[in-house]
């Protein structure tokens, strides 16, 4: 899936002038196109982990003949975007880059020697009047010519933009797969193929859930690794306490059954997603393929969990970081095929290459009904409410925060988790049997709870008739309550899934008034949420993907977008970014 990755393509453009003014021009140039690249590739990694990679022009760019030599170059490395830089004036339209199909970013030097900025305004324009949007780097303070330094604001912008171009590039191609159908006639479960394919560049692949009953009885998956995943689910996952009444559990024997099918259904699962060569050994050339998906949802409820062991074990442990081969990238698959969700999850994990946690918005708590139930204050980050985000029986194991950094709650990639982490998220979890009225043919449910003073950051695609994709995002914190009210308030849901509570940052306007004015505006019953504040990371992606963001908390001097969409407003910038995305539209029409 991560092999035939995407790049970054660096253009250093440079006046076209011989005799002289090119000549003084050619190693600054190049040096600011080398010092970009090597700040990417030091910096960020792709979902492997491996550093991100940069192809830059053989060439300075001084006109249209070296701009389409450098086009050609990118589109024989898979570069799926393009940052140009400058310290002078160049020639504006001879040369840009005309590729309508990727993003594009222009750092214009600050400096008085040769106007960078000159021609950074000038090129900016070009794109507008082209209709080829493009994101302008301009940074606060003058440099001299002889520095060769990339100042701090200046970064900050360059791997936000390549950041998000990565995420668009690692999409594009690429398939969600929907195991089963509709579940329990949830919206985002109906998969609208014209938004995947118009503005993700994805595909859509259906299996029916048959298929794990058939890859089960006929056994095609991988038998040494599922006695491998059995001996590590039996060893390493606590099994806990059946809350069901005497009447509805099953047998030890019955629940040792299920344990055995749903660690095969979790490893059938990863192959539709991805293939598995194995499956080729055993007869299935077909099988061993899979369908190409970044992401997947599983339907589940109602027809399978009526008969069969629920997916929330399959969920859980693919959606986590780490399983009995170790640690690994995490696969993101959707609760009840929510594929709106489902992509809200993608988007965080590419931005940020960890787990994400897939959650019902399940209530808003105000302080004084907290109290009027409990007795007791809500205090800290949770005095002016909470929200309850607990999904029905399934979560990544990473969003238990016991994995650490600087001796805080964090969630890392993968590469970073170390043994003693991966037991520690183990340890304070429980896979609880099924509640029976939800999940009548059982399984096995997640049970944690969130440790708190994580910077989290929620977030929910939606889909609306006659406007199109909207974007909503949530930045706030988890919080860790008093033990008493934690109890009191999970107990009245359900003690046997996963809970985070959440505390969003207000901001005193719009949907940010106050806690259960962010709750009101929710989009859906669902919320995709991700390990640190990334709002102007995913606003930057957005803009790339021409979705407006309807609601957001992220200060207005963090908002990064394509320079073009100034020219639909100063004032009010929400409305100006649904007008820009309205008129250039889902960029693979």
């Amino acid at each position: 899936m991560f092999t035939q990755l995407p790049k970054i393509g660096i253009r250093p453009t440079i006046d076209g002038r011989r005799k002289g003014v090119r000549e003084s021009l050619e190693a600054q140039t190049m040096d600011m196109a080398k010092a970009v690249a090597q700040l990417i590739s030091e910096t960020l990694k792709y979902p492997n982990g491996e550093a991100v990679q940069c192809v830059i022009a053989d060439t300075t760019i001084g006109g249209v003949t070296e701009a389409n030599k450098a086009k050609e170059k990118f589109e024989q490395h898979q570069v799926c975007a393009t940052i140009t830089v400058t310290p002078c004036w160049c020639y504006g339209s001879e040369t840009m880059d005309m590729n309508h199909n990727i993003p594009h970013a222009i750092w214009g030097l600050n400096g008085t020697e040769r106007p960078g900025a000159v021609y950074l305004a000038a090129v900016l324009s070009a794109h507008a009047q082209k209709g080829i949007p493009a994101f302008g780097i301009y940074g606060k303070d003058v440099q001299d010519a002889t520095d060769r330094h990339i100042p701090e604001d200046v970064k900050e912008k360059l791997l936000l933009f390549s950041k998000a171009a990565l995420a668009k590039g690692l999409m594009q191609g690429k398939s969600y797969l929907s195991i089963g159908s509709v579940s329990m006639g949830i919206a985002g479960s109906m998969v609208d193929e014209s938004f995947f394919q118009q503005y993700l560049g994805m595909r859509n692949e259906y299996v029916d859930s048959t298929e794990l009953i058939r890859r089960m009885e006929l056994g095609i998956y991988d038998h040494e690794e599922y006695e491998r995943a059995l001996t590590w689910t039996k060893e390493k996952c606590h099994f806990g306490k059946d809350n069901n009444a005497l009447e509805n559990q099953i047998s030890d024997e019955e629940k040792a059954k299920q344990v055995e099918f749903i660690v095969k259904m979790t490893l059938i699962s990863r192959d539709l997603m991805v293939g598995n060569p194995k499956l080729a050994e055993l007869g299935y050339e077909e099988e061993t393929e899979g369908h190409f998906a970044i992401a997947a949802g599983f339907q589940g409820q109602r027809q399978w969990t009526d008969f069969y062991p629920n997916g929330d074990f399959t969920e859980t442990i693919l959606n986590t970081s780490f399983d009995w081969d170790g640690t690994r990238t995490p696969y993101i698959l959707a609760t009840e095929n929510d594929t709106l969700n489902g992509v809200s999850m993608l988007f965080n994990y590419l931005l940020t290459n960890t787990a994400q946690i897939f959650a019902d918005v399940r209530t808003y708590w105000s302080p004084e009904a907290v109290e009027r139930v409990t007795g007791k204050p809500l205090e800290g980050r949770a005095k002016d409410g909470i929200l309850h985000l607990i999904n029905s029986g399934s979560a990544t194991l990473d969003g238990t925060g016991q994995q650490r950094r600087d001796g805080q709650p964090v969630m890392k990639p993968y590469w970073e988790i170390t043994n003693e982490e991966v037991e520690a998220c183990l340890n304070v979890t429980e896979f609880r049997p099924a509640t029976q009225e939800y999940f009548r043919g059982g399984g096995f449910s997640t049970n944690f709870l969130t440790e708190g003073d994580m910077p989290l950051t929620m977030v929910r695609l939606n889909l609306v008739a006659g406007l199109g994709p909207v974007l909503q995002i949530a930045e706030g914190y988890s919080v860790t309550l008093d033990e008493d009210i934690h109890r009191t308030l999970d107990d009245r849901t359900d003690p046997t899934w996963p809970t985070t509570w959440f505390a969003p940052r207000l901001t005193g306007q719009g949907a940010f008034k106050s806690v259960y004015d962010v709750m009101n505006h929710w989009g859906a019953n669902h919320g995709a949420i991700s390990y640190g504040h990334i709002g102007c990371e995913l606003i930057t992606l957005a803009s790339m993907l021409r979705i407006p963001v309807s609601m957001h908390n992220v200060d207005e001097s963090d908002i990064f977008r394509p320079r073009v969409w100034q020219h639909f407003g100063t004032e009010s910038l929400e409305s100006a970014d649904y007008r820009a995305c309205a008129t250039y539209g889902p960029v693979y029409r």
